[in-house]
């Protein structure tokens, strides 16, 4: 098969789909790669090391969209790529669908098969290829809360680690999964006093266990929120529930009532949001203000630190693309039952669900196109 990679163009998303490593292994089982001249630059891949490896550099996007069988991307499509989507074409990105119906119904209506990073989901429920950029975006998440802090970032001026007979910095995670454990491991570390919301009783118990009691956890009601984000410095939003909506978990009110210069980052902007004021924002113009507090809700996080990212994400990606392209994404997904239930949309047909109920649109079981 030919796999396409184009260059990333979602505003300051630096990685690339795929490395030498990864394109050496592909070649290796008989395909051919197609890489868009500069795709890699930004991770600190030349075009040179893709070509020692195998691939083959292509300077027309157009030709790495059209030419390709399978095309392996980072970031879901933007509007100015949804031209490039054709039938026949088999695409293998994170997609966040449930939060963006225009992409949905350009994938659905230009018959793109499409697997979903996100919703590749092992049978423990573990999500093999979320889970590398969970664990980023969530250390990340600590390291922009604090800076987010400074008052000439419109902050409150606390320091996280405070000082000698100064309180530290209070940072409450709602999520204990692979971000919000990540987030509140650093934020200990900064020396700020952490507390992590989930409602999943074991998963609190495994945080306690792990942190050596050094974490707070609380059970994540509504009224225990509210009273715990009040009281926080920074507020940390790692809540994900696979291929849906995100729910809001905190409202305006409960913002309107935080101490001035508070902090929110949203890790779940992607699929919606943990905040009622929430709204997707980039690297170049991170924050805004909702009432006193600085809200921070870049969407592609992990894109800040694209050579730890890329090298992070096609370490879990490859082997899935590497059967995609052995198998065709029929024999890929029958054989591989977690990237079944990647499915996204095949033929006219949305295949997911979740996005169907978020999005009011009808769905078709992946079994019924299997």
């Amino acid at each position: 098969m030919r796999v396409g990679v184009p260059t990333e163009v979602k505003n300051s998303e630096f990685r690339v789909a795929v490395t030498p490593e990864g394109v050496h292994a592909l070649v290796g089982h008989g395909h051919e790669v197609l890489v868009q001249s500069g795709a890699g630059v930004g991770s600190g891949i030349s075009d040179e090391e893709f070509v020692a490896a195998g691939g083959r550099i292509v300077g027309d996007v157009g030709s790495v969209w059209d030419d390709a069988d399978v095309v392996l991307k980072v970031k879901e499509p933007v509007e100015e790529e949804y031209g490039r989507l054709h039938e026949g074409l088999v695409l293998f990105t994170y997609l966040h669908l449930a939060a963006d119906e225009a992409l949905t119904r350009e994938l659905v209506g230009r018959r793109v098969t499409s697997i979903a990073y996100e919703t590749v989901e092992l049978e423990d429920h573990s999500l093999p290829l979320l889970s590398p950029m969970s664990e980023i975006a969530g250390r990340l998440a600590a390291q922009v809360g604090a800076n987010c802090l400074l008052q000439s970032a419109g902050g409150s001026g606390v320091l996280l680690g405070g000082g000698s007979g100064v309180r530290p910095g209070r940072v409450t995670v709602l999520g204990g999964g692979v971000a919000g454990l990540c987030a509140a491991r650093v934020a200990v570390g900064m020396g700020a006093d952490v507390t992590v919301c989930d409602v999943d009783v074991a998963r609190m118990r495994y945080i306690d266990e792990v942190s050596g009691g050094r974490i707070r956890t609380l059970f994540s009601s509504g009224l225990a929120v509210g009273q715990v984000c009040r009281e926080s410095d920074v507020v940390i939003g790692s809540v994900l529930v696979p291929g849906a909506r995100t729910p809001h978990l905190v409202d305006d009110e409960v913002v309107s009532q935080m101490r001035p210069g508070s902090v929110l980052v949203d890790i779940a902007i992607d699929q919606g949001g943990c905040f009622e004021g929430s709204h997707p924002t980039t690297h170049v113009d991170p924050t805004f203000r909702v009432h006193d507090s600085v809200f921070y809700c870049v969407a592609n996080m992990p894109g800040a630190v694209p050579h730890t990212s890329t090298y992070a994400l096609t370490n879990a990606t490859m082997r899935y693309a590497v059967l995609l392209a052995d198998e065709g994404w029929r024999g890929a997904c029958r054989a591989r039952g977690e990237l079944r239930r990647g499915l996204a949309t095949h033929d006219g047909a949305l295949l997911s669900a979740p996005v169907g109920e978020a999005l009011g649109m009808p769905t078709v079981s992946p079994a019924e196109v299997l």
